[in-house]
């Protein structure tokens, strides 16, 4: 992989990402109003004293979910159906070349989504004091897995498929990971749920900024199967026409 060639793409994508003003605006608006009206109003039970101490691990997880999978999905999705990645497909960019750059975009994204969110609970009264060296370490991992997931959508799918099956996921995992309401709610398919990458890093982020029970390492595990396995499926079986 040429560095130079990772370099200039991840400038490009940061340059393109910028420039989706809109998309940016879902991807930061979601999260800060879920955030808000949960930890504000007594909609869903929690198992914490604080309420924002349950949202608040929740929401980064949730942007981690809408920025890596969401975002980058429907934006690659469209860039290979409207013939702009046709280009880079004659050159010696590589596609796992292609999914790094992006990835380094989405973390760039996810800084700014972390201060925001985090300024924004701290002003709801979250107090975090777990590790945040765990939650970063959670942050990455996920990153790793739904970044694939979306590249993968974006790779092999039309873009209006990408669409609709990148946002029915979302749903989807907003109701089986934890984030919205404990998992323990599902019953019997909350062990089902933790195999799957949403699940797994509420796992992990819950406990690493709260400092309650041992973060599981089950959850790590899950998280970093999903973060390797991703992208590595989706840079093999990307097409960029």
């Amino acid at each position: 992989m040429s560095r130079r060639a990772l370099r200039a793409q991840t400038v490009e994508e940061l340059r393109m990402t910028v420039g989706q003003g809109e998309r940016l605006l879902v991807t930061f608006v979601i999260p800060v109003l879920g955030l808000v009206l949960f930890s504000a109003v007594p909609i869903v039970a929690t198992d914490t004293a604080s309420r924002v101490d349950f949202f608040a691990p929740g929401v980064l997880g949730l942007a981690v979910v809408s920025t890596s999978m969401v975002n980058l999905g429907i934006a690659t999705g469209f860039e290979r159906g409207w013939g702009v990645l046709k280009r880079l497909g004659t050159t010696p960019l590589r596609s796992s070349t292609l999914l790094l750059a992006k990835m380094l975009a989405v973390l760039a994204v996810e800084v700014v989504q972390v201060v925001l969110l985090g300024a924004i609970a701290a002003g709801l009264g979250w107090r975090p004091h777990g590790s945040v060296g765990l939650a970063v370490a959670a942050e990455l991992l996920g990153t790793a897995a739904f970044a694939g997931i979306g590249f993968l959508l974006a790779g092999t799918l039309r873009a209006e498929v990408t669409l609709a099956v990148a946002n029915g996921l979302y749903v989807v995992m907003l109701g089986i990971s934890g984030i919205m309401f404990p998992l323990r709610r599902l019953g019997g398919f909350a062990a089902v749920a933790r195999l799957l990458p949403a699940a797994a890093l509420t796992d992990v982020l819950h406990p690493a900024l709260t400092g309650g029970v041992g973060v599981p390492v089950e959850g790590w595990i899950v998280l970093a199967l999903w973060a390797v396995a991703t992208p590595v499926v989706a840079a093999a079986t990307f097409r960029f026409e």
